[in-house]
């Protein structure tokens, strides 16, 4: 398409893409159809679902309530009564561990949202821009990267727990963003000399729309397999934190919050212990099989790399 061509297409329609978009929106169905063609995402995303009905519905049909204590019943072992035992204080273990998988999930979600989004606007913002912008962005990406993250949360989430698990999502999130803006720093540079762009520049549309409308929908690709890695980053940072004490605070629990409780009592009372940690493990595992097959499908190149 000519130089011309693309204004007259822009002014007809502005803001919109043409047949960039077009082409995204056909590639994005090429994608999901090779994603279902591939049995380790379906796999995955068999056990996403699995545990994602395990976790908001399984305890409807559970007797007991979260919180609720059976006082002729600690430390019981799987029973009847009980599918998955009790804890020292006659809570019920598959209610907790599933209020906790709830909570994992959720955090997962967010974090790798929030991060790939914060990611994507400074990384566009400073390719666009370049100068004086791009220096203070990266300055202050550099400065995030060799900061200890897992420290600083540590020492900044005690002062601020009484707010909730939702500061816990942004603190997570302002140290995940650093590497993928980079990245969409330096395909942004790129993009930001296509003649769509340069047309829509030309005919005076302000640089944030450009941005947001044609910068970062054409990195969708690099967005969206980021956002699928992050989840499961999330998940772990979330555990690891958690299992020290610096993460989900009582009465809200997490998979990592009780496997610290049950950590303790791994060896003499393992349901405690196991039920909790095989999640995780199915999670982290169903996430990561999700975000391979994604990869492999926005870059075939890469099934020969494997």
């Amino acid at each position: 398409m000519s130089m011309s061509a693309e204004h007259a297409a822009l002014e007809a329609d502005p803001g919109h893409g043409g047949a960039d978009e077009v082409r995204v929106s056909g590639r994005w169905v090429n994608v999901l159809r090779q994603m279902l063609a591939t049995r380790r995402v379906i796999v995955g995303l068999a056990c996403i679902v699995l545990l994602t009905a395990m976790a908001w519905i399984g305890p409807l049909f559970n007797p007991w309530e979260f919180g609720e204590r059976d006082y002729s019943a600690f430390l019981q072992p799987p029973s009847p009564d009980h599918l998955w035992g009790t804890d020292d204080t006659g809570r019920d273990i598959f209610v907790n561990t599933m209020v906790g998988l709830q909570k994992s999930i959720v955090i997962g979600i967010l974090v790798a949202v929030l991060s790939t989004f914060i990611a994507a606007v400074v990384g566009a913002f400073a390719g666009y821009f370049l100068g004086v912008t791009d220096r203070v962005l990266m300055w202050i990406t550099d400065l995030a990267l060799v900061l200890p993250s897992f420290l600083i949360l540590a020492i900044l989430y005690p002062a601020l727990r009484d707010k909730g698990w939702v500061v816990f999502v942004i603190l997570l999130a302002a140290f995940m963003w650093m590497v993928t803006s980079k990245m969409v720093r330096g395909m942004t540079i790129s993009l930001k000399e296509r003649e769509y762009v340069l047309a829509a520049h030309y005919m005076g549309v302000p640089a944030w729309r450009i941005i947001f409308r044609h910068i970062i929908p054409n990195m969708s690709s690099l967005l969206v397999v980021d956002a699928t890695i992050n989840v499961s980053a999330a998940i772990i940072t979330e555990t690891s934190l958690s299992y020290f004490g610096f993460g989900v605070q009582p009465p809200d629990v997490s998979l990592g919050s009780l496997i610290a409780a049950g950590s303790r009592s791994a060896t003499t009372h393992p349901w405690l212990f196991v039920f909790c940690t095989g999640l995780l493990v199915v999670l982290v595992l169903a996430v990561n099989l999700i975000g391979d097959g994604l990869r492999d499908a926005l870059d075939p190149q890469s099934k020969h790399r494997s």
